[in-house]
């Protein structure tokens, strides 16, 4: 189990991103998308300096920056993708912002050079098409929404990709807790500035902020962010993708919403390249083995 630590820890946060969609649906009946983000970013705050205060120490001039370029994406990502909503369908805008998986590797590329690894790129392929019949529904016709779900897609990419890169180097935690503070800061910010602003919560806002803010961003992001220690940024971002796939079965569960043969379709696709991923160091140690002669 510790050879795929990274692994199931990022599959964690993936089922707490999937578990979310419900927690928004809910929040945001309640309460503004800044409100939500200001409440769920400030109490995940607060919990993540409690419970790891002694990281607090470790918290230096580069762990500043780096965290606070974490939370400024990580709010950006989250601001985009809401407002897509406004201007999109659910299932379009799941879709589009998967398309991380395949940025991802891309900037991999372009920052430092990667070469693409053709069973990364495969699995990430087919991961995407997976979504697709997962979350697409109806028209395949581009608006604002969508463009503004593409770059929710970009920004979320990038957090991935830089959260493999600084995790390299700095404590994952102590990472943590200034992505937290950033994102926390400029959603109360932002909402303060909009008028937005207000402890005037009924309890169940209150009930989907503090879920919001355990499972779905205090729990999620320190898999994440602890996970990527042991894993690349492309097989992150393929583990990650299966968010949808959890959103639909917790969506199917829960809010007891229809499964049909395209969904078991775009379930077993992402399974598939989770599998083709992971795999991957198989195939090249069989290939690389030497014949033995007769």
């Amino acid at each position: 189990m510790a050879k795929y630590k990274g692994e199931i820890l990022m599959l964690i946060t993936a089922l707490m991103w999937g578990s979310g969609f419900i927690g928004m649906d809910i929040g945001l009946e309640y309460l503004t998308v800044l409100q939500l983000m200001a409440g769920r970013f400030t109490v995940a705050t607060i919990i993540l300096c409690i419970v790891f205060r002694k990281k607090l120490a470790l918290i230096s001039r580069a762990v500043l920056w780096k965290g606070a370029v974490l939370g400024s994406i990580l709010f950006l990502a989250f601001v985009i993708q809401t407002y897509g909503l406004l201007y999109t369908t659910p299932s379009k805008n799941a879709f589009l912002t998967a398309l991380n998986v395949i940025f991802v590797p891309l900037l991999a590329y372009i920052i430092y050079k990667r070469r693409f690894d053709r069973f990364e790129i495969s699995a990430a392929v087919i991961a995407l098409i997976g979504i697709g019949f997962l979350s697409l529904q109806g028209s395949m016709t581009m608006n604002l929404g969508d463009m503004l779900s593409i770059l929710c897609a970009l920004a979320f990419a990038f957090d991935i990709f830089y959260t493999n890169v600084f995790v390299k180097k700095e404590d994952a935690l102590a990472l943590t807790i200034v992505q937290f503070i950033t994102a926390a800061f400029l959603s109360v910010v932002t909402a303060a500035m909009l008028g937005e602003l207000t402890l005037d919560v009924p309890a169940e806002g209150m009930y989907a902020i503090l879920y919001l803010a355990v499972f779905c961003t205090v729990i999620a992001y320190v898999c994440q962010n602890v996970g990527m220690q042991y894993a690349n940024p492309t097989k992150s971002a393929i583990i990650l993708s299966t968010e949808a796939l959890f959103g639909t079965i917790l969506s199917v569960i829960i809010l007891h919403e229809l499964l049909t043969g395209r969904m078991v379709i775009g379930c077993i696709l992402i399974f598939a390249a989770i599998l083709l991923a992971e795999i991957k160091p198989t195939f090249r140690r069989k290939k690389e083995m030497p014949v033995e002669s007769s």
